[in-house]
């Protein structure tokens, strides 16, 4: 077995091809919102009606679609390989958990969940909610929020992350700009203790294309599965 502890970084880019909108922060659009509008805890003060429509519009879209071969590709890795894989993701959506894939960490939070910010509870969540949906829990109202880490808010599961960085021997990044930190980091992590070969699959180099040891471009229906039977052919 050539590598034991594998952790993989996924992006927007793995679930474009299954149809959901990507970020780009260039253009200062998600999803043709500002996201200075929808994806902030200011935005989210200053205008909840607007911020649970477009997460409500988001969770019904995402029942609309379905796990593509990247997604399956990994959850196939997870089951065939005899070490450790780790699956940490920015998105939101659940298709990872869809195709198959077990151990994994949603640092962005999740879509299908609510957190109460009364009582601090998390639910699944796959209906609509809005300021006058009571908190199953403590019944506080107005008190719902999508359990999703906006810009300027902590991730979630970092101490688990940073173990799992410094234990891996295979870091691969799929479907990521290398734009939003502190995910955008971790491969100079990787680079700086260099104990582990780092892998870009993406559909265009990123921003931090350069600290990769190997890179691999096209779309990732197509590399992702390549480099999954590599790993699990021992040819990685």
């Amino acid at each position: 077995m050539k590598y034991r502890n594998i952790v993989i970084l996924t992006g927007a880019g793995i679930s474009a091809e299954s149809g959901l909108g990507t970020f780009r922060g260039s253009g200062g659009l998600w999803e043709d919102h500002r996201v200075e509008d929808v994806a902030t805890p200011e935005a989210f003060q200053r205008d909840p009606g607007l911020v649970h429509r477009f997460y409500n519009a988001r969770r019904r879209n995402l029942g609309k679609v379905k796990p593509n071969a990247a997604h399956i590709a990994l959850a196939r890795l997870q089951t065939g390989h005899p070490g450790s894989v780790i699956l940490i993701t920015q998105n939101v959506d659940d298709l990872h958990e869809r195709a198959g894939s077990g151990t994994l960490l949603h640092m962005h939070g999740e879509l299908l969940r609510a957190r109460c910010r009364a009582c601090a509870d998390v639910f699944d969540w796959p209906e609509d909610m809005d300021d006058g949906t009571p908190c199953p829990s403590c019944a506080a109202m107005p008190a719902l929020r999508p359990h999703i880490v906006w810009f300027g808010e902590m991730p979630f599961h970092m101490e688990e992350i940073d173990a799992a960085l410094l234990e891996t021997d295979l870091f691969i990044s799929i479907g990521t700009s290398g734009s939003v930190y502190p995910a955008a980091g971790y491969v100079a992590q990787i680079h700086a203790l260099g104990r582990a070969h780092s892998v870009e699959l993406n559909l265009e180099p990123s921003e931090g294309q350069s600290l990769f040891a190997e890179r691999r471009y096209g779309p990732a229906t197509e590399v992702v599965p390549d480099y999954v039977e590599e790993i699990l052919g021992g040819a990685a």
